[in-house]
């Protein structure tokens, strides 16, 4: 199956405002996606004819089984290219991601899956978001800190559209993807948490929580 850069866009904005089994509508596709609705329309419509997505009239629009994997599948893309744009060029994390969009699409699939084995298949990208697998149905979910358990250790993931402002401030704390720290308090009433970064005690509201994910951790990466 071909795609081109608009439908593979296209499809990970439904997977990421539905998930793997929801619905989403039209016009909030065209506001993510940043086009007109009759371009979403057109876009649907040659989705629809490749068998990708279901779109019903004030219904909305929902992924197929090849849908979801075909979602799935540009967004496993997406990573690889941002980990080697990380990796193998030294970008850097906050910056990968806006490049990537500019060319992952114009790779073949054995390019990618060739840049992934010689990366000795990473199992997150640089933002610490899980790889899924080729022809997975889904992405693997994380829970935000501010669902983090006191006691816990984790590994912290954050977006890429995360606001630089909130980039620089978390980093002069020391946490940024791939940071390991154990969460030692947490306020009740959406209170914040108190967290241990590389020893030192630090406090992050529960805004700033709900916006960082976290992966629970064992064994070698607790003793960082």
């Amino acid at each position: 199956m071909s795609l081109g850069a608009a439908e593979r866009e296209t499809l990970k904005s439904i997977y990421r405002q539905a998930g793997p089994e929801g619905t989403t509508r039209p016009g909030d596709l065209a506001e993510a996606l940043g086009i007109s609705p009759a371009t979403v329309t057109a876009r649907l419509k040659r989705l629809g004819e490749q068998g990708l997505v279901e779109h019903r009239p004030y219904q909305g629009v929902t992924l197929t089984r090849k849908g979801r994997i075909a979602a799935v599948d540009a967004i496993r893309r997406h990573r690889i290219v941002e980990r080697f744009l990380s990796d193998m060029l030294g970008y850097p994390w906050d910056q990968a991601d806006k490049l990537a969009v500019t060319f992952e699409h114009s790779l073949p699939t054995e390019v990618v899956q060739r840049i992934y084995v010689a990366l000795d298949r990473p199992a997150v990208c640089p933002h610490g978001f899980p790889i899924p697998e080729a022809q997975a149905e889904e992405v693997p979910e994380l829970p935000t800190l501010a669902d983090a358990v006191p006691g816990g250790t984790y590994e912290v993931a954050m977006p890429g559209a995360t606001h630089p402002d909130v980039v620089a401030f978390l980093d002069e704390i020391g946490i940024r993807p791939g940071t390991v720290l154990q969460v030692r308090e947490r306020h009740p009433f959406e209170g914040p948490l108190v967290v241990v970064v590389d020893g030192v005690e630090r406090v992050v509201s529960h805004k700033l929580a709900t916006g960082i994910y976290a992966s629970a951790v064992r064994g070698e990466k607790r003793r960082r």
